[in-house]
């Protein structure tokens, strides 16, 4: 029989990279819940929910929504679970595609950004160099 280790959440905050505020903020949305309480009420998570928060972590640079993270993590969750019909996992699989779609376009957008930006810092070394001895 294997268990999950469960963790405080200051544990979790470190692994994640998340402040305690911004984790408690995702518990109070919804988007991640304790797997468990400690008989004194502390917040325990276990691998799978150090992971949820991963996801949600990759997701916000991406410009989604609080509304669009819960739906994506449901797709996901229905997914794993594996309890669809056919008719039904095809919908859920084309809701995924179309999140897919929009993380793909905006991954674009923040390369471009990052080339623009890259360039700016290049000018700004090549003035410099000329400037210093």
């Amino acid at each position: 029989m294997t268990t999950d280790r469960q963790m405080q959440i200051g544990e979790v905050a470190e692994r994640t990279g998340l402040s305690l505020r911004t984790i408690r903020h995702y518990e109070e949305v919804g988007l991640v819940i304790p797997s468990a309480r400690s008989k004194g009420g502390f917040r325990l998570y276990t691998e799978t929910d150090v992971e949820r928060l991963m996801v949600i972590r990759r997701m916000k640079p991406l410009g989604f929504s609080l509304e669009e993270m819960r739906d994506l993590l449901e797709i996901t969750d229905r997914l794993g679970a594996g309890e669809e019909d056919e008719a039904e996992l095809a919908r859920v699989r084309e809701r995924l595609d179309s999140y897919r779609k929009v993380a793909d376009a905006r991954c674009e957008t923040l390369r471009a950004q990052l080339t623009a930006a890259e360039d700016f810092a290049a000018t700004l070394r090549r003035r410099l160099g000329g400037a210093v001895n």
